[in-house]
């Protein structure tokens, strides 16, 4: 396993749509959401039952992002590795909804700092209701996750989900020092991504390991799962940046150039590029001009910046499902191999 460890906007309210509101991803017929389908429907009941606040306007945003779906990636981790060493008790549940409030809160933050307006399809939460509420209620949901976690009860869980959240806080800290900066290395960003991204995927499978009683093989085996899985999962994310649609993503394409973000498939292009290329590719990071994306996309084409991202995701995946080796063969772990497939698959 590798090493990677102004004054306020007067503020709307508006009516929760349920029918634009975006399908989770796990309601499709994916193996590896049906093996623990009894339990992500508890984990529903729980997010909901936990969202109660005497401020309807928290309650409010609260709804309006859980309603708006997505894949719950993290959460189906926690049920996963629980299931796959045989846990039978239901804390696993709960644990699995504090993972998706500190995903959420995170989200959440993350819109206010890229001053995102697009995501699963819809307005963020900072683009309809402003900055200020988008970061106090990311708060609220970063604390009712702490809350459930002395409900919980276990210190060994505490402590990785704490230690996680210290982790990504600085991956968010340090990928802000990489914006439009032309000379971020390969080094810099995958420890960027291990920290931001990666970093609560294995905490989700530690975690479900831990609060299952797993044996320190299956524990270590199912952190590194998430750790591999993670870093794939955002290298793919990557090259969807300027591969994907709008459509399939519910974000804009080219939104993390747009915010300059420096990601691999720019990094490996200018490591490959021609004088031209590279100078062309530096003054598009520097100047963050997304007129051009088609020109910057067939660069990072034809300069290998994409196939390289894809084959190190490929190689993590790899790395993920060799941990499953250490594990009883079960529905469980064949949903996790089906997952790492599809997560190097996937168009959106």
């Amino acid at each position: 396993m590798t090493d990677l460890l102004t004054r306020a906007p007067t503020i709307p309210s508006i009516p929760i749509l349920l029918a634009h509101v975006r399908p989770i991803e796990r309601h499709m017929n994916y193996p590896f959401y049906n093996v623990v389908n009894s339990d992500f429907s508890a984990v529903d009941q729980l997010i909901t039952s936990s969202l109660g606040s005497n401020v309807p306007l928290v309650e409010e945003i609260s709804t309006y992002l859980i309603e708006a779906g997505g894949k719950r990636l993290r959460p189906l981790l926690v049920l996963l590795a629980a299931n796959a060493c045989g846990y039978q008790a239901g804390k696993h549940i709960h644990l699995a909804t504090v993972i998706e409030f500190l995903h959420t809160a995170m989200l959440l933050h993350d819109d206010v700092v890229d001053a995102s307006d697009l995501r699963r399809g819809r307005k963020t939460v900072n683009a309809t209701w402003g900055n200020p509420a988008s970061v106090l209620v990311g708060d609220f949901l970063h604390s009712r996750a702490f809350e459930m976690m002395v409900d919980i009860g276990n210190m060994r869980v505490m402590e990785i989900l704490s230690r996680a959240t210290n982790t990504i806080a600085e991956g968010e800290v340090q990928q802000l020092g990489n914006i439009r900066n032309p000379d971020t290395t390969e080094a810099s960003y995958l420890q960027v991504i291990a920290r931001k991204t990666a970093m609560l995927f294995e905490a989700a499978s530690h975690a479900g390991a831990v609060i299952a009683g797993a044996n320190e093989v299956q524990e270590q085996a199912l952190r590194g799962y998430g750790l591999h899985l993670g870093l794939a999962f955002q290298l793919i994310d990557d090259i969807l940046d300027y591969e994907g649609t709008t459509a399939d993503l519910g974000k804009n394409v080219g939104d993390d150039f747009a915010e300059g973000k420096v990601t691999l498939p720019l990094i490996i292009a200018m490591r490959n590029g021609n004088d031209g290329q590279r100078q062309f590719i530096r003054n598009a990071i520097l100047n963050g001009d997304v007129s051009d994306l088609d020109q910057l996309l067939e660069t990072v084409k034809v300069t290998g910046g994409l196939e390289y991202t894809n084959d190190m995701a490929h190689a993590e995946i790899a790395k993920a499902v060799d941990c499953l080796a250490h594990l009883p063969v079960s529905d469980y772990t064949a949903a996790m191999q089906n997952l790492a497939q599809f997560s190097v698959a996937r168009r959106y």
